[in-house]
Parts: structure tokens; sequence; C-alpha cells
């Protein structure tokens, strides 16, 4: 027997039941239906760097029209009462704590809301869209401009996912008034995609890479000629949207060869266009992810006065982890994410050594999202190969390590089990809580795990999983969680995140029983 332990957690009791595992049902949707009335959604702590540009808007749910306000906000800022936007730019590093207002017909929901001006952005884990896992290599300017439109329309908006990301094969060949790389004919104005994207109340993001060439064979921010031309483009062995190789067959033979580093850096000039293009968030893709490298792009972003969330991939290196948490604001765990119940195994259940490194501002991240209908990788859409109640276990569990949600699937085909799956607010503040504590298995034994996360509140976040084929009953002993005290009485209240009501109070154990490859998510509330 293998145990796990973090300070003032008590001893955990696991039974499994003896009857191999029926066939299960389809899993219902548990989440309910946000209500009429307003609710503010999303985290309660925002981080800005001094001068940069400051862009949030409230997520709420609950019958339009909406109006929106904010108490004591800080000089510089102003909120629009119609969209819920806070925008503006603060000069002087502090803290504010300002209370957000949302109105309809129906009633009034007010919140604390903390703004952070300093050193630190992506206080939270960032949430938002990525088009790899929708369209790969196939995405164009359209697509994502749909995506964007999608994220509002479906309501994810209103959930806080915030951001819209563009993944690989934007890319052209360099020039502009920086010297930068510039996009390809899928892609004719990203600058006003940006301001597009932007318009909706959301977050612009881009990919690129420190090689000669990206993953797709697209043009990365180091080159071997000093005048940031490539000898592949220059003699023409490209197709129209200058991915190297002039066909598949030379492609997949040559773009290998541009997966290096160059012997020039451009990180500056691509910084600058991205700035001016309005991008809010890079992904910077290769391996392995050098710390000369991952430096140079983390000091080209900050140079450009534009708050720019900084995400590494692919698989970084685990000695590197200090560093990572210096210069960037996540980084990938592992290798690519399928829609398989391995290989959210495997990503997801293997984070526990990176524990130490997160926290507001960086952030683990074991890959993006494969719920919905998902496919890129392949070009074409199917529906994830995940079970209901393995897609149930994937939310929870990158929910409780504090990872970054990115979602892969296509927004607007979404049905009502993907909808959700994803907009379950009570879930989602598990990973948006502004402690930023990864949670850590206090548990494993014959395919059982259990995770526990300390909250901002004192209250404790536990998921229970059963990895194994049969149905488990689990068990947690009620002790001292969090802050430890002389008189505690050992009750909690619990309560069932994804169906949002609480099973009761409980005194010494709480015990549940979790279906094969499923998960019980709860918070455990003291009573005093």
């Amino acid at each position: 027997m293998k145990r796990f332990s973090i300070p003032f957690l008590a001893t955990i009791l696991v039974t499994m039941t003896s009857a191999l595992a029926e066939t299960p049902a389809a899993a219902p949707i548990l989440t309910p239906a946000a209500p009429d009335t307003p609710r503010i959604n999303g985290p309660s702590v925002f981080g800005v760097r001094p001068g940069s540009p400051f862009l949030y808007a409230i997520p709420a749910t609950g019958k339009r029209p909406m109006k929106f306000a904010a108490d004591g906000l800080p000089a510089g800022l102003k909120i629009d009462a119609e969209t819920g936007e806070i925008t503006g730019s603060l000069a002087t590093a502090g803290e504010t704590t300002v209370t957000l207002h949302a109105t309809n017909d129906l009633g009034a929901a007010d919140r604390k809301f903390r703004i952070v001006v300093g050193d630190k952005i992506a206080l939270t884990p960032p949430m938002g869209w990525n088009s790899w896992n929708s369209y790969g290599p196939l995405v164009d300017q359209q697509k994502v401009a749909d995506a964007a439109q999608a994220m509002v329309s479906r309501g994810l908006k209103d959930h806080g996912w915030g951001y819209v990301n563009i993944d690989d094969t934007w890319q052209g060949v360099r020039g502009g008034k920086y010297n930068a790389i510039q996009t390809n004919p899928k892609f004719p104005d990203l600058q006003k995609l940006g301001e597009q994207i932007h318009s909706l109340g959301l977050k612009f993001g881009i990919y690129s890479t420190p090689w000669r060439g990206s993953y797709e064979g697209h043009v990365g921010s180091t080159a071997d000629n000093q005048d940031g031309t490539y000898d592949w483009i220059k003699n023409g062995d490209h197709s129209p949207n200058f991915h190297i190789g002039s066909d598949e067959e030379r492609a997949k033979k040559e773009k290998r060869e541009n997966w290096k580093l160059g012997r020039y850096s451009f990180a500056e000039q691509d910084a600058k266009q991205w700035a001016d293009w309005g991008v809010d968030y890079l992904k910077y893709d290769w391996f392995p992810n050098d710390v000369p490298s991952v430096e140079a792009m983390d000091k080209a972003l900050r140079a450009t006065g534009r708050d720019i969330v900084y995400s590494l991939s692919n698989s970084a290196l685990y000695d590197s982890a200090a560093d990572y948490a210096r210069f960037s604001n996540l980084w990938r765990t592992g290798g690519d994410i399928r829609d398989t119940w391995a290989s959210i195994s495997k990503n997801g259940f293997s984070q526990d050594r990176w524990a130490a490194y997160a926290g507001p501002g960086h952030w683990n991240d074991p890959d993006m999202l494969v719920v919905g209908q998902v496919g890129g990788w392949a070009a074409k859409l199917h529906s994830t190969g995940l079970t209901p109640d393995e897609q149930y276990t994937h939310i929870s569990l990158w929910c409780l390590l504090s990872a970054p949600l990115l979602i892969g699937c296509d927004v607007a085909k979404m049905d009502d089990f993907t909808y959700g799956l994803l907009t379950n607010d009570e879930v989602l503040a598990i990973d948006q809580d502004p402690l930023g504590k990864q949670a850590t298995q206090i548990f494993n034994e014959d395919n059982q795990v259990i995770y526990a996360k300390t909250l901002e509140d004192g209250s404790v976040a536990v998921g229970f999983f059963n990895r194994g084929p049969a149905p488990a009953k689990m068990a947690v002993t009620l002790g001292p969680w969090g802050i430890l005290t002389s008189n505690d009485s050992g009750v909690r209240r619990v309560r069932d995140l994804w169906r949002q009501k609480d099973l009761g109070v409980f005194k010494n154990k709480f015990e549940t029983e979790v279906a094969p490859h499923g998960v019980v998510l709860v918070r455990l509330i003291p009573v005093k």
C-alpha cells in the first residue's frame, strides 16, 4: 500500500465493491441551469502590470438586458454599464478591492473583486478556447472569428471563458515595420481579427516557436539568415500558405530539419508585432524548452508594454520548472493529449511532482480539454472518445489541479451535455480559487485516487476518482482540514459541486460510491 499525505489531512478509507461493473448508462447532465436572476461568475482577483492596457469583462449569467456597475474603481479605470467591460490603465502598483454589481428586472448580484497591479499576471489559470483540437492545420481567420462569436452566443463568456487562441499555421513570411512574422493568405488581417475578438469582451491569443520552423512547417522566431529570410521560402519550396515543402510528402521529410534554433533571433520583432495586433496570449511551442529561449521571449513580451500571457509548450523539463515559473505563466507538463481514457489519465494523474511550482501567475498545464466535438489533429471532427463519466473526471481533475482550461471543441456544435460540463460555476470556481493551490493526492491504491485542495476560504475541495472497472465505495475521515485548530470538531458540511447541492452535515467520515472511471467532487466546509 502506498499512502500520500499533506499537513492536517486525516486517514483515508477506500472499500472496493466485489461485483464487476455493468455497462454504465449515459451519465446525466448534472449541472443545474443558471437562474434568470443575475449571478457574477469567474475569478475574484485580476492581475495587471503598471501601465498595461486593462481589459476585464465581468462574467455574469442571468436574463438580459443586464446592467453593470463597480464601486471603488481606482482612477484610470471605467466600466461600461451595458457590457460590464472594465477598461483603462493603472500606473501605480498596489491592490484595490472593488464591488461588482449586476442587475436585471428579476434581481441583483454583488461580488467583491480584487485588482492587483504588480509584476504578476494570470493570477488564476487562463480559461478559453484554442483552435487546434477543432481545426488543426485547417484553421483560418473566419473559423476563429466564428469561434469567438460562438463563445458569446453559447454563453461561455458568461462563465469566465475569455481567451480565443489561434494555434499553428497562421504564419507567412517576415516583413512589416518590424521585419516580424506576417500572416499567410488564410489570415488576411490579424489586427482586424484581434479587434473583433476584443469587441466581444474576449482576449486574443497566437502561436509561435523559437525554432526556425514550427511543428507544422511554418516560419518560427529564429532564422539562419540575418535578414530573417528562409531558404525554403526563397527557393519556392512551400505551399501557397508558406507551409514548408511544395507538396505533403516533401513537407514530411523537410519540416523536421527546421525543428532547431536558428542563428538569429527575432523574438523582439515578433513580440512588437503581436502587441500591435492586440495579442493577449502567446503559446510558444518547441522541445526542449531551453531556459535561454524562454527568458528571451519573456523579456521581449514585457518590453512591449502589453500584458501577454506566456504559455510554454511542449513537454517541459522538470529540472527547469523553477525557471519556467520565473519567466512564464504556464508550461506543458506532458505530451499532447488525445480523447482517450489512457491519455487523460496519463496527463492528469501524474501532476503531483509539479505541485510546488504552481501558484498565482504560474501554472502547470496538463494540456487542453478533449470534450465535445474534437479531432483537429486528424482534420476530421468526431465526438470525444471519452465516456460521460470520463469527461466528468477530466474536468474535475483539471479544476482540482489549478490547470489552465482551454477548450478544444467546436463551440458552435456543443451539445447540452458538453455545455453542462463547461458551465458549472461551482466546479470552475475550484480551478479559479485565488489561493492558487494545486490539489495533490492524499490516497492512491488499487486504482482509487483521492485529491484534496485547500481553498482560500478555508474549505477543502476533494475529488474521489475511480480509475478501475468496478464501482467503488470511497470514504474520507473528517479531520482538521486547512488551518489546524485545537477544538476542531470533525464536522463538515458536504456540498456536491456538480449537482450544486448540499449532501448534509457529516461528522468524522464522509462516504460515497464512485462509478468506474468516474468522480465525485465535493467541497468540505467547516461547521462552527
